[in-house]
This record gives structure tokens, sequence and C-alpha cells, in this order.
């Protein structure tokens, strides 16, 4: 009898719970390898304005205006010589509006920015790469034109000053002479009488 009671007991014992449905595992994170890129070599870059700058005419131009840059005087004066008339030549034209630039003379700076004017409008193969140099040597020598305009006006501000000054000091001298002519004592002596009762002297 118990033994048929275990069996019973047994029988009726519940199910165990079934295990629950597995998640599914996270997707798996590819690995990002670092890559270097390549550096470009200089001849696959674009072109800049200071590669443009530094390499054909106007590099040839900076150099150029290098070496006059010192010049002065007598060896200045025989350098614009020797350049002569540029005709019509870009390059010849702004060698020599460098040069009349260096003069301090406001007739060779305005003709030097003739110049360079002439070649920023010149649409010659030649004159394209030296324009964007031409522009900011004009663009320069409008302002120094200025400037020296300015001080000239100042020197002659100054040089009419200093002739008024002059001709006030002039004035101021002449009226202190008259005034020392008046405080001067009179050294003129009295005319001399004759003594009382003496006679006349003879005609």
């Amino acid at each position: 009898m118990p033994f048929v009671l275990l069996l019973a007991a047994c029988a009726t014992q519940p199910a165990p719970p079934a295990e629950a449905e597995a998640l599914p595992p996270p997707p798996a994170v590819p690995r990002v390898m670092p890559v270097e890129a390549e550096p470009k070599a200089p001849a696959t870059q674009p072109a800049s304005l200071f590669t443009l700058m530094t390499q054909g005419p106007a590099a040839a131009m900076l150099a150029y205006a290098d070496k006059v840059r010192p010049l002065g005087g007598a060896e200045l004066a025989a350098e614009i010589t020797r350049a002569g008339d540029p005709g019509d030549s870009p390059t010849a034209q702004m060698q020599l509006a460098l040069l009349l630039a260096q003069t301090r003379v406001p007739a060779d700076l305005a003709r030097a920015l003739g110049l360079m004017q002439r070649v920023i409008s010149n649409p010659s193969p030649e004159a394209q790469p030296l324009q964007p140099l031409a522009r900011a040597l004009a663009a320069r020598y409008v302002e120094q034109r200025r400037v020296e305009d300015d001080r000239d006006k100042q020197a002659q501000q100054v040089r009419e000053s200093q002739r008024r000054i002059d001709q006030l000091n002039d004035r101021i001298e002449a009226l202190r002479a008259i005034e020392r002519s008046f405080a001067r004592p009179n050294n003129v002596p009295p005319p001399t009488l004759p003594p009382p009762g003496g006679t006349r002297p003879n005609p």
C-alpha cells in the first residue's frame, strides 16, 4: 500500500518549467583598422598663390627687385639708363617701374604706377603671370604717392610758418630799434651864449 501511494505521488508531481528560450548573441562589431592616408606628391598638389609667386616670371621679377633695391644715386640712374624704353614688353615695363619707384621723385613714381597699370591691363600670355604682383605693387605705389603728397604738404606748411615767424621777428626787431632810439640820451651840446656885457666881434 505505501508503495502504491508513492507511485501515485510520483505520477501527480508537476512537470518542471520549461527553460526560457535563449536570447540571440549580440552581433559582432567589426574592428576598424586605422589606415594612414598616402601623402600627395608635390607635383600632384594644386598650385597656390604662393607657388605662383615663387616660381616662373613672378619669382624672377622678385629676384630682380631684391637685386636693385640697394641701388641709389648714380648706380640707380645708370640702371634706369640701361633699362631704356621698355616698349610693349611686360617684363621690361615692370623692371623699369621697380627702378623708377626708388628715386623718390614724384614724377618717377607716377610713371612707375602707369607702367604697372599697363601690365595689369595687358591680356597677353606674357603679362598674365605678372599681373598679381603688378596689382600688389600698384596698390603700394598709390599708397606711397599719397604719403609723399602729405609729406610735401606738411613741409610746405612748415616753410610757410617759418617765413611768417621770420617776418614777425623782423618787425619786432624794428620796433625795438625805434624804442632804443627814443630812450637814447641827447648828446648834442647846447648852443654857447655870449657873456653878458661883452662886445660883439667886429665883422
